[in-house]
């Protein structure tokens, strides 16, 4: 599948996503039922098997071929004051990542998974949104055409991260126009109360410029996100046109996915949720999506690190699933 040209190309694939595989999720329902176990003594593993069988199309589903794509932009946002680190930041962590430095390589290493590093424009920051929008539509769609392209189609699973100064505040502002509500702003990289009052109000003011244009979820991201934001849209949009489950990670993550929810219902049926950080707003956000997470470890970090410790979870699922005998295999009696 070609990658989408155009705005209007991205929003038609809203109307033909692709289901998941029902022969496949019930073969793996039936394979759990056998299986040397009280029926549901493996809680949410056993659901998250028959949900990745759903999307790979495997009645037996494999966790060998992970992918962690961390995509990396700038916000003009970042000059008012909402974040404890300055925008250089961006780059020099960009530079330790491709170095091998950084938490979200340690863990994919430690879980097995590829990771790649997409840096958008980061010498053009996004406007300043309290002024105008943050981004044209050409370099919406040229982000969302980077996320799109980043997904290894035949991958068994993906994950995007993040990592951009003042991109919390962008999500914040995000969460409140696509949900509505106050207060979506939090620590993010460990601001003082200051700070987040100049998060507060910078996501206020942007509401209120961008007043009137924010019924439309793509408008919000054009007008209220970031080049990785809008990326990692797109990654999660071309996964489910390849059928590639998605785990998502933190606040930014999840703003992002939300456009797509808010766009299509149902858009979101191959996500699931990593794990809940301690950014302020993202249990709000889990519970608007409707995405219960895996894990809940007083992360803040970002770059894919909760999903990622996630796969282990995922993982152990999958290896029970397929390595364990029958009871007619083990010769265990079932009642």
């Amino acid at each position: 599948m070609s990658t989408p040209a155009s705005l209007a190309e991205f929003r038609s694939l809203l109307d033909r996503l692709p289901a998941p595989d029902a022969a496949a999720a019930a073969a793996a329902q039936a394979r759990d039922a056998v299986l040397t176990k009280p029926p549901g003594a493996l809680g949410r593993l056993e659901s998250l098997v028959v949900w990745l069988a759903g999307w790979q199309g495997r009645a037996v589903p494999r966790a060998d071929r992970l992918q962690v794509a961390v995509f990396a932009g700038n916000h003009g946002i970042a000059t008012r004051g909402v974040s404890a680190f300055p925008p250089q930041v961006t780059a020099q962590m960009v530079a330790n990542f491709r170095a091998g430095g950084a938490a979200i390589n340690q863990l994919s290493q430690a879980f097995g998974a590829e990771m790649a590093v997409h840096a958008l424009a980061l010498d053009r920051p996004t406007a300043d949104f309290t002024e105008t929008a943050a981004m044209t539509e050409a370099e919406l769609v040229e982000a969302l055409a980077t996320g799109w392209q980043a997904v290894d189609p035949k991958s068994d699973l993906f994950i995007a991260g993040e990592m951009g100064i003042a991109n919390t505040t962008a999500a914040a502002a995000m969460a409140a126009a696509l949900f509505g509500g106050t207060g979506w702003a939090g620590r993010g990289t460990g601001v003082d109360d200051a700070g987040l009052s100049r998060k507060d109000a910078t996501v206020a003011a942007g509401l209120e410029r961008h007043a009137g244009h924010l019924d439309d979820p793509f408008e919000v991201l054009r007008r209220l996100g970031g080049r990785e934001i809008a990326a990692m849209t797109g990654a999660y949009l071309a996964a489910r046109a390849h059928r590639v489950p998605v785990v998502l990670d933190g606040f930014i993550s999840c703003a992002a996915a939300a456009v797509l929810h808010r766009a299509r219902a149902g858009a979101l049926d191959h996500c699931v949720a990593g794990h809940q950080s301690a950014e302020g707003g993202h249990a709000r956000l889990l519970a608007a999506l409707d995405k219960p997470p895996l894990l809940s470890l007083g992360l803040r970090l970002g770059e894919g690190s909760g999903a990622a410790l996630a796969l282990g979870v995922i993982r152990g699922a999958v290896a029970c699933h397929g390595g364990m005998a029958s009871f007619a295999e083990a010769g265990v009696s079932t009642g």
